[in-house]
Formats: C-alpha cells, structure tokens, sequence
C-alpha cells in the first residue's frame, strides 16, 4: 500500500503515537464504564450475590477458555467488520481491503487501500465499537448479564484506537478523502485545493 498524490487535492498524514494509543484507549474506557456499569449495578445489583457471581465464573478452566476463545475472536470479528464496512464505499469493494498484525505490539488491524470519503471512512472506524460494545452494552442492562456486560467494556476499550483516530480527523473537512497510513498508525487527509 502506498500514499499517491491524488489531482485536485493536498495531502496531510495525521499519525498517532503507538503508546500513546494503549494509554489513551483506556481513557476512552472510562465513560463506557460510567455510562453502562453505574446504571447495570443499579439495575441489577440484586441479582450478584456471591452465589450468582460464583455460578458465572465456575467450571475453571472450561468458562476460562470460551471466554479467551470468544474474546480472541471478537478481535478478529472486530477488525472484519472495519473491513467489511469499508468494502462497501472502496471502489474496487473487499480488494482493497488488507489485514495483518503489528507483530512489535500484538496489534491485529484492517486498512483501505483506496481513500474513501471522510464519512464513509468514520462509519467504518466506529462500526466495530458499536457491534462489539455499545450492542452488548445495551443488551446487559436488558438482560442482566454479567458476561455481556465485561465483553461490551472489553470491546469498547478495544475500539479506543478507534475512538482516538475519529478524534483526530473529526475536524477535517467532510469533503476530505482519507486513506490508512501505511505504516503507521493514522491516515492521510486528502484535503480539496480550493
């Protein structure tokens, strides 16, 4: 994947530090944890007596391997549904759409090999938070679950990246394309010269 000059329009690379996006997806935590875990321990605080908690998180290792078995792959599922989102507005559709890991950091990811448009590059970088945090968020407080509860904070958390990449285009111009840097983590903003 390369950065190609684009007529008509001037680029910018906005580029996260790669530490800085571990620390700072934990503040993104935060307000998933206020607004979904004070109103689920109020809704259902009479539901988790010792005996439900030890209920949930019995059978040891059994309980212990579908949950790393289904939070692995939610990670995987996260980054299909970046892809997914994105090969609906590429021209050339799921083609151009890559994956890989950063194998110095751990770090799966997704990248559109073509420059979408602003809005259509922010649906597909805040799909994943949606259907891996804020769905089984809200199914928690319904249902009551404790499970769906920690997977909704654990993807929420997960998509912070995410969350701190929509923080930093979201004052560009909606006119703007922005394409996956290819090496770092970020983008490039194709701005229109006016």
């Amino acid at each position: 994947m390369e950065i190609k000059d684009i007529a008509g329009y001037r680029q910018e690379e906005l580029t996260i530090d790669a530490v800085k996006v571990q620390v700072q997806a934990l503040l993104f935590f935060i307000p998933f944890a206020v607004l979904f875990g004070i109103p689920y321990f109020l809704l259902w605080s009479g539901k988790l007596t010792e005996e439900s908690l030890s209920a949930t998180f019995s059978n040891g290792f059994w309980r212990l391997g579908l949950l790393l078995l289904a939070y692995f792959g939610g990670i995987i599922v996260h980054e299909l549904i970046h892809g997914a989102t994105w090969s609906l507005f590429a021209k050339s559709g799921f083609r151009s759409i890559r994956f890989g890991v950063l194998w110095k950091s751990l770090t799966p990811y997704c990248h559109c090999n073509e420059p979408l448009l602003m809005k259509h590059y922010l649906i597909g970088a805040i799909m994943p938070g949606i259907v891996l945090g804020v769905v089984p968020l809200v199914y928690a407080l319904i249902s009551g679950s404790l499970g769906w509860l920690t997977f909704g904070l654990f993807f929420s958390m997960a998509a912070g990246g995410d969350f701190m990449l929509i923080k930093l285009i979201w004052s560009q111009n909606f006119n703007a394309l922005i394409q996956d840097h290819p090496s770092k983590i970020g983008c490039v903003v194709y701005k229109p010269i006016k």
